[in-house]
C-alpha cells in the first residue's frame, strides 16, 4: 500500500462568509493541489471540507496522513467522533453535532484507507501547511470572483 500525505486548511473571509479550502496531496515526490470554496460558510466547514476532498482524490487504497492545523477536525476525528455517532451525532451536551453532514461524509471516508492524525500550528513556518493556506485562499477568491 502507498503513504499519501495530505496536508489541508481552510479560510473564511467573515465566519460565516466567503471561504475557501486547500490540500496538497503528496506520495513520493508527487504532488497534487486541490482547491475549492464556497460563499457562505463557516472556517470549521472548510476545515473539514479540504480533508474530505483531499481523501476523495485518493484513486487507491493508502496510508494517509493527514496533517492539519484545525483542533476542531484533528480533536473531531481522532476523540469526538466516536462519541458523536453513538450518542446519534449528538454532542455530550446532548446538542445536534454542528456540520453533522460533513463529518458524516469523513466518517463514511474513513474505511476506506488507514489513517493518522497530525495537527500542526498553523501560520508557523510549516511549508506544506503554508501551501495548503494559500491553495484555501485562492479557493475563497475563486468564489468570490476575485
Amino acid at each position: 500500500m502507498k503513504t499519501v500525505q495530505i496536508y489541508t486548511d481552510g479560510a473564511c473571509k467573515g465566519n460565516p462568509g466567503v471561504g475557501g479550502w486547500g490540500a496538497l496531496l503528496r506520495c513520493g515526490t508527487v504532488e497534487k493541489e486541490l482547491f475549492g470554496g464556497e460563499p457562505l460558510t463557516t472556517n470549521n466547514r472548510m476545515e473539514l471540507l479540504a480533508v474530505i476532498e483531499g481523501i476523495r482524490a485518493l484513486k487507491t487504497r493508502s496510508i494517509v496522513e493527514v496533517y492539519t492545523d484545525s483542533q476542531y477536525v484533528q480533536k473531531g476525528v481522532s476523540e469526538w467522533l466516536a462519541g458523536w455517532k453513538k450518542n446519534g451525532w449528538k454532542t455530550a451536551a446532548r446538542k445536534p453535532v454542528k456540520n453533522d453532514d460533513l463529518w458524516k461524509d469523513l466518517d463514511a471516508l474513513l474505511n476506506n484507507h488507514q489513517f493518522s492524525w497530525h495537527w500542526v500550528k498553523g501560520h508557523a513556518g510549516h511549508i506544506e501547511n503554508e501551501r495548503a493556506d494559500d491553495l484555501a485562499n485562492q479557493g475563497a477568491a475563486s468564489v468570490a470572483g476575485l
